[in-house]
């Protein structure tokens, strides 16, 4: 599966070493406080497990499984697949793998907000460099990287790929092959 790289952004020792930073800086900025992380689904997953076992506070986990991409390589409709959770008067973190056009992250914030929570901040694990329809930022990016198609350590191509240890730009010709170009 890694040789459907065009090439690698950032191997597994770069990634936790990154992690380890951010762990670090969540742990400051949350001391002496209950933090509840919100997952948004799936492509978070390896993203938040690695994270949340560097952050020594007391903290709640709850998942949000959200869909925007379809089987695309941009994104579409947000579609929430379940109830967001109980955030009333919490401290929130929600954590995304990436911040692409901008659209999952408000839509997610803007329906937690509705619950009165404390305070939420966001942390992603990748940010595009890009602009977006909306004012969107993260509290807490891993990496910025250039505005490609990228898989690897939980984000997917059409459900594959999120095993790889590494983040890495999906070659082009494997897009086209599923996505073949519209007769106009």
């Amino acid at each position: 599966m890694q040789g459907d790289l065009e090439r690698v952004l950032f191997d597994e020792p770069a990634i936790q070493r990154r992690l380890d930073e951010i762990a670090a800086q969540i742990s400051n900025d949350y001391r002496d406080r209950e933090l509840t992380v919100i997952a948004v689904m799936n492509g978070s997953l390896m993203f938040m497990a690695d994270l949340l076992r560097r952050i020594p506070l007391p903290l709640k986990l709850d998942c949000l499984s959200v869909a925007s991409y379809h089987g695309r390589t941009e994104p579409g409709e947000i579609i929430f697949r379940q109830v967001a959770p109980d955030v009333a008067g919490r401290h929130i973190l929600i954590l995304d793998d990436i911040l692409d056009s901008g659209q999952t992250l408000a839509a997610v914030r803007d329906k937690l907000q509705l619950a009165g929570p404390r305070s939420i901040r966001s942390c992603v694990l990748l940010k595009k460099k890009k602009e977006r329809p909306s004012a969107v930022d993260a509290d807490y990016v891993g990496f910025e990287i250039e505005d490609e198609f990228v898989v690897g350590y939980g984000l997917d191509f059409m459900e594959r790929y999120r095993n790889l240890p590494c983040i890495g730009v999906l070659r082009k010709e494997l897009i086209a092959q599923t996505h073949p170009p519209s007769a106009s």
